[in-house]
């Protein structure tokens, strides 16, 4: 990473104040409880906000707080799902990512009705009588903070006005969030991240190795950096970015490749003789999380591609972001890298956020006769470098 980068690097973390990393962090685990928050967005240069409750959650008592506190006792309130599942449940597929269902009535959608239209793994026969409409930026934002709690990406709704949004959030006790806080959030984490901890931990086919953990300001979730060796500051360090899978790293599952990749790439590190870095970077399932990638091989077992799975979910086909890694090569002293993976797009991620990848070390393991369709969508569809 060049010097001009590192500053760009250290400035991005003061884009979202420290406070507003705090709240978001907050309202994820609210949001995770099944309470409300309150979020505002602008379309076309006019505030809009939301009150939102995360569909998954969700509770007939929650359901009806949500209404009562917005005086929309009479109004059905919206519930904003991926295109993908509103086409199964017969809307037309449109450009947007993510489309709202109004009932006609609010009869016809209590908690346990909105959270089968919420479920991908439900097959629904019909919907209650309503209307499809465009979401806003406040409703796009919700779906990114439900994304951030790791929970299916849909959320119930119902407007707030901007009379209405300081009272709530004080008679209430709710969260206030500005759309670009929570779009902003895990850049902003990452640039916050902070040593709090190191340790000699020798492992088996590794001896000579500290794992250092990083934190951020927010108190979310540590990554890892696994140290072997001692490798030198004023060359390409070999490394590898290894996404959480406990599945794979823990438990030895046969779907993936991650438990030998993972190993793999300590063994070869040591055996180079010159040191290396595994960070191991909390991203469960290509940023979707434990239990959403739990559904997604339920998905697959229904013979869905990860791929497909992910976005059924309502996902990105990959959700991960590559700052973090970024950031803590560049506090550990490393500015280029010699990257084991097979995946392109770890190159351009790391490259984005100035660190030089000057060369792609192929890292790929055989199949165990479990995962052979998996390995075949990543090559085949994900372009990975087999």
């Amino acid at each position: 990473m060049t010097q001009s980068s590192a500053v760009t690097a250290q400035n991005d973390s003061n884009m979202i104040p420290a406070t507003d990393l705090v709240t978001v962090s907050r309202a994820v685990a609210d949001l995770r409880r099944g309470e409300i928050v309150l979020v505002q967005g602008h379309d076309n240069g006019e505030a809009h906000s939301v009150a939102v409750i995360a569909a998954e959650p969700l509770s007939q008592h929650g359901l009806e707080r949500l209404c009562d506190i917005t005086g929309n006792e009479k109004t059905a309130p919206a519930i904003v799902l991926p295109r993908v599942r509103a086409k199964s449940l017969g809307q037309a597929a449109k450009d947007d990512p993510f489309v709202a269902f109004v009932s006609a009535t609010p009869s016809g959608v209590d908690a346990d009705r909105l959270g089968e239209i919420a479920n991908p793994l439900l097959d629904l026969d019909a919907l209650p009588d309503g209307d499809w409409r465009q979401i806003s930026m406040a409703e796009h934002a919700a779906i990114r903070l439900a994304k951030l709690a790791r929970l299916l990406p849909a959320v119930v709704t119902v407007p707030v006005s901007a009379d209405q949004l300081e009272t709530l959030a004080r008679s209430q006790n709710l969260l206030v969030l500005q759309s670009e806080s929570i779009n902003g959030y895990e850049n902003a984490s990452a640039a916050s991240l902070r040593q709090v901890s190191e340790a000699r931990v020798p492992l088996e086919d590794a001896e000579n190795v500290t794992v250092i953990a990083f934190r951020p300001e927010d108190g979310g979730q540590e990554h890892l950096a696994i140290v072997i060796d001692e490798p030198a500051k004023d060359k390409p360090v070999l490394i590898r970015l290894h996404s959480e899978c406990f599945t794979g790293d823990l438990i030895g599952s046969l779907r993936c490749d991650c438990g030998p990749q993972l190993r793999g790439a300590i063994s070869e590190i040591a055996k180079s003789g010159q040191g290396g870095i595994v960070l191991y970077l909390r991203q469960e399932g290509r940023g979707i999380g434990l239990v959403n990638k739990l559904r997604a091989y339920a998905l697959q077992d229904r013979g869905f591609d990860t791929l497909d799975a992910n976005e059924e979910l309502g996902f990105d086909a990959d959700e991960r972001v590559y700052r973090p890694a970024a950031e803590m090569l560049r506090q550990l002293g490393f500015e280029s890298v010699r990257l084991l993976t097979n995946n392109p797009e770890k190159l351009t991620g790391l490259e984005s956020w100035g660190v030089t990848v000057s060369e792609r070390v192929p890292h790929k393991f055989p199949s165990n006769g479990h995962n052979e369709f998996y390995l075949q969508t990543k090559k085949e569809r994900a372009g990975h470098l087999f």
